[in-house]
């Protein structure tokens, strides 16, 4: 099948994480540690271990007659320790597998698969936010229109527009390393969850093999408690809706009658096959889209909690494919944003010039607060509202409006000059430096971890 928005946009880091040999690679591996894990606590011989782990080898694995046999099963564990078993001499032949079941194995590997996923989202957590703080850092006084409901409400800047998005980034990068913690659990309780099979040495078994792989080892088992593999996906789809909302801030700041902000530049780069002056947000578009697939993604993922019994009918099949997509489209969603905000054009001249757009109606609540003190605010509310639409009829500065109101009203309250979009910004630039210190905290924290 052919798929364009991961042929244009896709991932192929994280797609090898989630690849056919790598991820029946996993499955050998724990088939593997399983065994060394038995042999260590005198499970199984020495030897045998040795020889299952020698045998354990993705390049020996006829994948053809793996899913072949997994079509038939319904699952490729059993087909998997079938090939494994048959390169084995008598003896370890037998204890391959050995009081483990299907989803022992897969869940397994999938846990090691979510702990490299984890690191390659956070780092790239880690490159988006630093290429934010630069903006960040850069724009904290870069004076700009701020938006509420699509409308001029009042001034701030560019940097303290961003700032939001670097502290949602400080907490995904959180929240990312509480999901890999959560996650990253040996699954060993065979058939029904209770281990019978491993007998009296099951909990030490585990324990051992939790150590071989760099896993945790907890006594309950969590085949049908998914909250964990939820969880990931769930912080993995904030990831993706904070990049999503970068995006979406460059495509409507690049419209062509706002113009403060444009993609980085390119022969063809946007282009329009009709209309040579497009130059489309290509990399934003491709962002909110790919963000709207994670979030439908993790929906579906929501079904996998509804286990019942102790193994999953059906829920647990969501995972297979829903996992691996919403993982490699916002690993490619970070990717994406880190390229255009680390390409981001800002026209401070044109924020500038939007300010001043409105005749000085940005400047409304400004006015209301200067005149507050003397009139009340409800009265200064009224004021400024009837100055305003008065602004929209024939086109006058505000401040020359609110002072035509003042004097027809014979309000007790004076304006002794317009006030200017920079005084009043509030925290604007303190915000900023709120923000970058944070993240900058945060950086230097994890690296000394």
């Amino acid at each position: 099948m052919f798929e364009l928005l991961s042929t244009v946009y896709g991932d192929a880091q994280m797609a090898q994480v989630f690849g056919e040999r790598r991820t029946v690679e996993q499955w050998l591996t724990v088939e593997a540690a399983l065994a060394r894990a038995q042999a260590a606590v005198g499970v199984l011989d020495e030897d045998d271990a040795r020889a299952i782990a020698d045998a354990a080898r993705v390049d020996d694995i006829d994948l053809a007659a793996l899913w072949s046999t997994a079509k038939t099963v319904g699952y490729p564990i059993l087909g998997l320790v079938r090939q494994l078993a048959a390169r084995l001499p008598d003896g370890p032949d037998g204890h391959v597998h050995y009081g483990a079941t299907t989803q022992d194995i897969m869940d397994t590997a999938l846990a090691l698969q979510l702990g490299e996923a984890a690191d390659l989202l956070t780092a790239r957590v880690g490159a988006l936010g630093d290429a934010v703080a630069r903006l960040v850092d850069e724009h904290r006084a870069t004076l700009m229109p701020g938006r509420t409901h699509g409308q001029q409400a009042v001034p701030t800047t560019f940097g303290a527009h961003l700032a939001p998005s670097l502290t949602e980034l400080l907490r995904a990068r959180r929240r990312l390393a509480a999901a890999r913690h959560d996650a990253a659990v040996v699954s060993l309780y065979g058939a029904g969850g209770t281990s019978a099979a491993l007998g009296p040495q099951a909990a030490e078994v585990r324990r051992t093999l939790a150590e071989i792989l760099g896993l945790r080892a907890v006594d309950v088992s969590w085949h049908a408690s998914r909250d964990g593999v939820v969880a990931f996906a769930q912080a993995a789809t904030l990831v993706a809706g904070a990049c999503a909302r970068l995006a979406r801030n460059v495509i409507d700041l690049s419209r062509t009658e706002i113009g403060e902000v444009r993609e980085a530049d390119g022969k063809h780069r946007g282009a329009s096959s009709t209309m040579p002056q497009k130059a489309n947000p290509i990399l934003a578009e491709g962002i909110v889209g790919m963000s709207t697939v994670v979030g439908a993604l993790c929906s579906s993922l929501q079904r996998s909690l509804e286990v019942p019994q102790e193994r999953a009918a059906g829920e647990w099949h969501v995972e297979w494919f829903a996992l691996p997509h919403l993982l490699t489209q916002t690993a490619s969603a970070l990717r994406c944003t880190t390229e255009l905000v680390g390409g981001l054009h800002v026209d401070a001249d044109a924020m500038r010039t939007n300010l001043d757009a409105d005749n000085g109606l940005v400047m409304a609540e400004a006015y209301m607060i200067a005149l507050a003190p003397a009139l009340g605010r409800e009265l200064a509310h009224d004021v400024v509202y009837a100055a305003a639409r008065d602004v929209r009829a024939n086109g006058q500065p505000l401040v020359d409006a609110v002072r035509r109101r003042l004097a027809a009203d014979g309000a007790e309250a004076t304006l002794d000059a317009a006030i200017e979009p920079a005084d009043y910004v509030g925290d604007a630039v303190r915000m900023c430096a709120t923000a970058l210190d944070l993240w900058t905290s945060s950086t230097k924290d994890r690296a000394t971890a």
